[in-house]
């Protein structure tokens, strides 16, 4: 039986055109029917009536475009997972690049404090908090449906007490105790409005548009939080910043024009530049 449900759903999938049918199938067989690897492998393993028609509810979601980390409501990210609603942005894998040049960046003088600026799932910073053991951090997003889920999936993660998360507007809310941060890290919404519409349907349907959007040209937040980090980033600290595809040399320019400098650009899983990493004082 398992087999026959393996082999007809991956054909559904397959024949609508989903770009992965194979791993779409074995993760959602595997969820709703609460299966192991080894039950997927051998094809062995029983699913009640009930089973089966939650099963058959996510295949129709899939089949309508729906990413599959939103049917299951969460995201692996960095080792961990992360809630999702539609409050937040899907994590992608391409943004553990980020939290991977912090860590290389501090290894030899961890943050004491860490800012992240729209801080969404909170997945970030969390995953910061996670190799920093010694750090406290601070979220910021302008969504409360957002903060709501990123205090819940710090509760989930094991990192009680970690961060405190705050919403507003980029760093209008932030407390008058913290002078500066050592760590500032954000991936600020910075699709130019004119590309929303040729995004793909999964992110374009499923994902908040105030996550999304830039503005015009995709700048807006950059051309506010590059100013605000200037404010608040500690002398010897660093600020990591996601941008989008081809906005290097726009964001490098603002960096500097802010007075800070650009350490370095580095690019993500499909090789585009996607990550700057700041820091204050002269080439």
């Amino acid at each position: 039986m398992l087999r026959d449900i393996l082999k007809q759903t991956r054909h559904r999938f397959a024949a609508a055109g989903l770009a992965t049918p194979d791993l779409d199938t074995r993760i959602l067989v595997r969820h709703y029917l609460s299966l192991s690897d080894a039950d997927l492998i051998t094809g062995q393993g029983n699913a009640t009536p009930e089973k089966l028609g939650l099963l058959e509810k996510a295949v129709i979601r899939r089949l309508s475009g729906e990413p599959v980390s939103r049917i299951l409501g969460y995201r692996e990210f960095w080792g961990m997972n992360f809630k999702i609603t539609p409050d937040t942005l899907d994590p992608r894998p391409d943004t553990e690049r980020l939290v991977e040049m912090a860590v290389e960046s501090m290894r030899n003088s961890p943050p004491r404090q860490i800012l992240d600026l729209g801080t969404g799932t909170g997945c970030i910073l969390l995953a910061l908090l996670k190799e920093f053991p010694d750090a406290r951090g601070t979220g910021v997003d302008i969504n409360p449906g957002a903060v709501d889920v990123s205090r819940e999936n710090m509760e989930n993660n094991g990192l009680s007490g970690r961060a405190a998360f705050l919403q507003g507007n980029w760093t209008e809310s932030l407390p008058d105790s913290v002078e500066s941060y050592d760590l500032i890290v954000s991936n600020p919404p910075y699709i130019p409005l004119g590309d929303i519409e040729s995004l793909a349907p999964e992110v374009r349907n499923h994902d908040p548009i105030l996550a999304l959007s830039g503005g015009g040209d995709g700048l807006d937040a950059y051309k506010i939080v590059v100013r605000e980090i200037k404010k608040i980033l500690s002398p010897a600290g660093r600020a990591f910043l996601e941008i989008g595809q081809n906005q290097h040399d726009d964001v490098q320019r603002l960096v500097e024009e802010s007075g800070l400098r650009v350490i370095r650009i580095e690019p993500d899983l499909s090789g585009i530049l996607r990550v700057l990493e700041i820091g204050h004082g002269d080439k």
